[in-house]
């Protein structure tokens, strides 16, 4: 058996962690199209008869204006450094752009191989399709270029295939029923602050971040205590909603992804709060990689 580790890289929403997902067909990573929804590097284990391989779902990354932008960035290319294969995410109904450039740029100074995925092909005519890939061969010399879907699933399977050639360890890294190695907690976290996003589109910035502040796992359901930090009043009442209808919404969706990763019924109390204690504060300082001015 072959195993060893791949980094999945690119700009922000070119698909990572929707690529994640469809490799191990569970979700463990959190989406939306927000920038920035991905802010730890989140592995996910993919293991058969032949081979494990040890996903890495990075931030994209980007040209940075602020701390935040400037961590998630840091953590990207700390992944690259000592892997096996990068996968290359593009975009290719947005095109390649400088942003993209920017990574090849970086991806020069890993010695990881680099297999470049052109992803969202699904939303490109079949005849372009060619000339496409004619097109980004001579950007980098890629070992090789695969066009995929991730979201329809279209081609997934090539990935692994083509991947298993380049992984350099023959001993496995996790025992073959692990799939991840976030815990409960913070996969719970994760989920309340991906539907937080979604519901309240562009209204709240992506600088939001949710902890577990309650879990008791009780003979017939788990009960969750999810709290929701945010910096600003408005921010409260826009998650808050008209007689709490968005935070209703927020738990409710939340809930039912929760019942299927964990098994059991789930009954989960979310709130918000702005940062009005130390104790939050540092939490949520911490959470950016930020220090208190």
């Amino acid at each position: 058996m072959r195993s060893g580790f791949v980094s999945l890289v690119g700009r922000p929403n070119v698909g990572k962690s929707t690529l994640l997902n469809a490799l191990l067909e569970s979700k463990i990573a959190i989406t939306s199209d927000k920038a920035q929804t991905t802010r730890n590097s989140i592995q996910g284990i993919y293991t058969d008869d032949d081979c494990q391989i040890v996903f890495i779902d990075t931030p994209g990354i980007h040209k940075p204006v602020h701390k935040l932008g400037t961590l998630l960035n840091k953590k990207a290319y700390q992944s690259v450094q000592e892997v096996d294969v990068v996968l290359f995410l593009i975009d290719v109904e947005s095109g390649f752009g400088k942003g993209d450039q920017f990574i090849l740029n970086r991806l020069k100074e890993s010695n990881a191989k680099v297999i470049l995925l052109l992803n969202k092909v699904d939303r490109v005519k079949k005849e372009n399709l060619l000339p496409l890939i004619n097109e980004y061969k001579d950007l980098y010399p890629f070992e090789d270029i695969i066009p995929i879907s991730a979201l329809k699933g279209d081609n997934v399977k090539e990935i692994i295939k083509v991947v298993q050639k380049y992984l350099s360890s023959d001993e496995k890294i996790y025992e073959d029923d692990v799939i991840t190695n976030i815990s409960n907690y913070f996969y719970i976290s994760e989920i309340v602050r991906e539907k937080v996003l979604r519901l309240t589109h562009k209204e709240v910035p992506h600088a939001v971040t949710c902890m577990v502040e309650s879990y008791e796992d009780k003979e017939d359901y788990i009960e969750i205590g999810v709290v929701i930090i945010v910096d600003r009043d408005n921010l409260k009442k826009i998650i808050i909603g008209k007689q709490g209808s968005m935070l209703k919404e927020i738990g409710t969706e939340a809930r039912l992804d929760l019942e299927e990763y964990l098994g059991k019924k789930v009954f989960l109390k979310t709130y918000v709060k702005t940062i009005e204690n130390w104790r939050d504060k540092e939490n949520y300082l911490q959470e950016f990689g930020l220090k208190e001015e």
